[in-house]
């Protein structure tokens, strides 16, 4: 994930460093309340002032941003919030409307991740319109286009020394969790045409570090996703200093750990590269092609890559991951034509939270799934038993024709009380089992599998024995003597039926998991349950249905026995899971 995906975009530019020494930057977010200080007190006027000055009108020059105070006295801004920092700088230097009415843009070199540079064109007003060259980049690239730098008034020669101390100060701001911009000019020739002026020979101004400070809540939302199983990794085109004490302070990498440079990747073959994607987790100062390899290299390790990204050189490693995540706030066109989605609000932490209600959302399908499965299956399963065990049982007339357990009615009545409320109940259900506990899924893992399949049997067949064996305690004959007729026997079985699968919906909320675990978190399965046994009540009592459905009333004893029977879903159930969970070597999550 790209440092601006788990960080905020309001960022603030905090230090300002000159040859003449450093400046702190007061103030926090695009208001442009707050000052520029050396050593605690008011930036002075002298050498250090005209540097700093040189340093924020600068970078604003070279940049597209917009800052403006909105109509509820909120400041906001157009386009890259790192090109937005400088102009709030400025503004707290009291720069602005100066700069506004200095220059004049003539032509632009804009930014590339090749480059990690962009330079504008501007037109001085004040020293008779003399054309300057002004440029802001990354640090390091920038003071290879420089031989020259700024003191006071002055410009000297940008020697070794000099430019050791520069990289030194930049790895200072770097460690600090500082993105580090430097600024850089050169005023053009007489006559030189600005359209092709190259970015030679510049003279260095200075380094500024800007804080972008981490959203609240995504140190927390890295750990959930490596709880899991997720691996987050950052790729940036920051410092890798800067990237390396950012991934640190989120607890994406530990403390100490580098960053892996795109420089270092491009030394790399193929088999090097695939081992330093599988064992580094933070790559800084990339280009797009590395992070289409990086891609690329998860891929052919059997990963399934989500990334994110917002900017136009983003695009093909999106478009080749297996779900491009575009920035819904930041993100341009580009990018988001390129990603399968958008993440609206640019935060890490939706992410995450999404793969829980993936989860959650998966789990229920299976919970739904399980239940009418093994629901049909416990219906199949007592029609055929009970043609087949028909003598076995006393479901034969005086003659020896096979009586059937149940009426092809009350078959359609079952599946109308039980397979609709509470089916639907079970696919909103919240969550029963740490969902992020569990590892992700593998690829080749089916939604039914064989564990499903046999459960579904299993308990379909319990649902067949209950339902038959009611029948069989009811009536002359069989294995169990009875001593009621026909219609009796078949309501009592017919409502075991019922009572089973209501009870199984309970079963179906977890594969491991007590049913009496978060047993009355899901209000819409209770209230299914109550309007089906409901429901049930008046086909056995009121007239016109016992003559629709063949039922026949029973008494509150024949109740209880119908209850007790369709609960042996629940206890088998129980003392399966049981088993289950006292198999298992260790802890470990419970399974939808």
């Amino acid at each position: 994930d790209k440092t601006g995906t788990l960080t905020r975009s309001e960022m603030t530019l905090e230090r300002v460093v000159t040859a003449s020494g450093a400046t702190a930057v007061t103030g926090v977010g695009y208001a442009p309340d707050g000052r520029v200080e050396h050593r605690g007190a008011e930036l002075a006027a002298g050498p250090l002032r005209e540097e700093q000055i040189v340093v924020l009108s600068g970078g604003s020059l070279a940049g597209n941003a917009g800052l403006r105070e909105a109509a509820d006295g909120l400041w906001e801004i157009q386009g890259d919030p790192t090109e937005a920092a400088f102009l709030v700088a400025e503004a707290k230097l009291g720069l602005t409307q100066r700069r506004e009415r200095r220059f004049e843009r003539v032509a632009e070199l804009p930014f590339t991740s090749e480059r990690k540079m962009m330079s504008s064109i501007e037109r001085d007003h004040e020293h008779g319109d003399q054309l300057v060259l002004i440029a802001k980049g990354a640090p390091d690239v920038l003071l290879r286009h420089c031989t020259q730098a700024r003191v006071g008034m002055a410009v000297v020669a940008l020697d070794e020394a000099r430019r050791a101390h520069i990289l030194a100060e930049v790895d200072r701001l770097s460690d600090a969790a500082l993105r580090t911009l430097a600024v850089a000019y050169r005023p053009l020739a007489e006559g030189e045409d600005p359209a092709a002026a190259p970015e030679r020979e510049l003279i260095f101004a200075g380094t500024v570090g800007i804080l972008d400070p981490p959203r609240e809540g995504v140190a927390a939302a890295i750990r959930e996703a490596r709880r899991a199983g997720i691996r987050v990794l950052m790729i940036t085109g920051d410092h890798p200093r800067t990237a390396a004490r950012i991934a640190a302070d989120l607890g994406l990498a530990a403390a100490g750990a580098q960053a892996l440079s795109g420089s270092q990747l491009d030394a790399l073959d193929d088999a090097a590269f695939a081992r330093a994607v599988a064992e580094t987790t933070v790559f800084a100062r990339v280009a797009p092609a590395h992070k289409l390899r990086i891609v690329a290299a998860l891929q052919a390790a059997g990963n399934i890559v989500a990334m994110t990204g917002d900017g136009v050189n983003d695009a093909p490693a999106l478009k080749a991951a297996d779900i491009g995540i575009a920035m819904g706030i930041t993100g341009t066109e580009v990018s988001k034509e390129a990603a399968r989605m958008i993440l609206a609000d640019d935060n890490f932490a939706t992410i995450v939270e999404a793969v829980r209600e993936g989860r959650v959302i998966f789990d229920d399908i299976r919970k739904f799934l399980r239940y009418l499965l093994s629901s049909n299956i416990g219906e199949v399963l007592t029609v055929f038993l009970g043609a087949v065990g028909a003598g076995v049982i006393g479901l034969r007339t005086p003659d020896h024709a096979v009586v059937v357990p149940l009426l092809a009615t009350q078959i359609l009545w079952i599946n109308l009380v039980t397979d609709s409320g509470p089916a639907l109940a079970l696919g909103i259900d919240p969550a029963t089992d740490d969902v992020m506990a569990r590892p992700p899924r593998r690829l080749t893992e089916r939604t039914i599998d064989a564990r499903m399949w046999l459960g579904a049997l299993e308990i379909g067949a319990v649902m067949a024995v209950a339902t038959l064996g009611t029948i069989d305690y009811y009536l002359p004959g069989g294995l169990l003597e009875g001593d009621s007729e026909l219609g009796t026997a078949r309501t009592a079985g017919f409502t075991v039926l019922v009572f089973a699968q209501l009870f199984n919906c309970l079963n179906a909320r977890s594969q491991t998991l007590s049913a009496f675990s978060h047993l009355f978190t899901n209000r819409w399965l209770w209230g299914s349950i109550a309007l089906a046994v409901l429901l049930q009540v008046a086909v056995v009592h009121l007239g016109f249905m016992n003559l629709a459905f063949g039922t026949v009333p029973l008494s509150p004893a024949q109740w209880a026995v119908c209850a007790a029977m369709g609960s042996s879903v629940l206890w088998f159930s129980e003392l399966r899971k049981g088993l289950q969970r006292a198999s298992r070597r260790g802890p470990g999550p419970a399974q939808p």
